[in-house]
């Protein structure tokens, strides 16, 4: 009996590890564009979504970065951008804060910029860990062209990552489609 409770235990803990591997660390990302009208960095991993986000607008890829929630947390970099501290040449700085401080409210907050400036192609740059859950919530409520790019996050920090992301993963599935 327990050796089959073990067997059983040993499958799922298996299977899940092949499903976070797919989900989580190898997910569908996309290559940026050439050309956007915002890249828009996410919550939660500060200087590690920011750093590729700088690095897209600064090659020109869209002329306006979009930061969500710049004043939660120790994100210096974030807010010097925000308050016009640190610029970016060639590039407008839009900081906003979604309500409620969630994935979801990030797509919502990202669905009302781009109706109010016209984006009709937008990058959102988030942790890789992160891309699967990202681009199905934006895509619920963003229906112009999206780009979901992931940047690298500690090694040591996945595991907890991937627990937590499933959790989110599943909850998002099973709940209403709607933005």
């Amino acid at each position: 009996m327990i050796r089959r409770l073990l067997l059983v235990l040993a499958v799922l803990v298996g299977l899940w590890l092949v499903a976070c591997a797919f989900l989580f660390v190898w997910p569908r990302a996309d290559s940026p564009p050439k050309h956007a009208d915002a890249v828009v960095v996410l919550s939660g991993g500060q200087d590690r979504r920011l750093d590729p986000a700088l690095r897209l607008v600064r090659a020109g890829v869209a002329p306006v970065l979009a930061i969500s929630s710049p004043t939660r947390g120790k994100w210096a970099q974030a807010r010097a951008l925000c308050s016009g501290a640190k610029k970016v040449a060639g590039v407008r700085v839009v900081c906003f804060q979604p309500d409620p401080y969630s994935t979801q409210g990030e797509a919502r907050a990202v669905a009302r910029l781009a109706r109010q400036h016209g984006w009709k192609r937008v990058v959102v740059v988030t942790s890789t860990f992160h891309v699967t859950r990202a681009r199905m919530l934006f895509a619920r409520c963003y229906h112009d062209r999206l780009w979901v790019v992931g940047s690298s996050w500690p090694w040591w920090k996945l595991p907890e990552e991937w627990a937590s992301e499933t959790g989110k993963l599943v909850v998002q599935l099973t709940a209403q489609r709607g933005c």
